[in-house]
């Protein structure tokens, strides 16, 4: 079941005084620029476009908050590690995102869209060391994985498992938005999230 039919867009931020009231509950999704990030929103709110898929990595370029009924807000973090911008816009992205995973009191969760033919980066590790000591839940989707092969897909999510033991309330999964493997396991577990 889609986490709401009805998942509109709030608002979007590019500086840290335009956040909204930090009230009611959030899930954060955050990845690699061309990981997946919009299309695993999509899929799981039921919506063929609701966050923009773009050919072009790194068009997301500030804090998008998405409505979703009674004080819910799933919220698209800038994509990472790709995009062709200065490094003076980088570093205001990542205090933008840093600032709001460590200080948003309404934040229930994080999912992490990995690409799950290339897993890990140092970027990743460094968001997951962001979230640690907040006791976050993290949900790591590994995306893209109908490209791979059976077997390839069972490697990849074991050496991600493997990955995401080490750090707190952090579980993995495959993951398609488009082939559609494993959107109802996450639409459930961030569904638990909201309560």
């Amino acid at each position: 079941m889609p986490l709401s039919a009805e998942a509109v867009f709030f608002r979007s931020v590019h500086d840290l005084k335009e956040f909204p009231p930090d009230v009611g509950a959030e899930i954060a999704f955050a990845g690699r620029s061309n990981a997946g990030k919009s299309t695993a929103i999509n899929a799981l709110v039921g919506r063929r476009r609701l966050a923009r898929v773009s050919k072009s990595p790194g068009r997301t370029q500030s804090i998008n908050f998405f409505h979703l009924g009674s004080m819910r807000y799933l919220v698209d973090l800038p994509g990472y590690g790709y995009a062709a911008v200065p490094a003076s816009e980088k570093r205001h992205w990542e205090k933008l995102i840093s600032t709001y995973l460590q200080t948003r009191a309404s934040l229930r969760g994080l999912v992490l869209v990995i690409d799950a033919r290339r897993l890990f980066t140092d970027l990743d590790h460094q968001l997951l060391h962001w979230l640690a000591p907040l006791h976050r839940p993290v949900l790591v989707l590994l995306t893209k994985s109908d490209i791979l092969t059976k077997p390839a897909a069972a490697a990849a999510l074991q050496t991600a498992r493997k990955v995401a033991d080490g750090y707190p309330l952090c579980t993995t999964q495959l993951f398609s938005g488009t082939a559609g493997i494993g959107v109802r396991v996450a639409q459930q577990t961030l569904s638990r999230w909201w309560t």
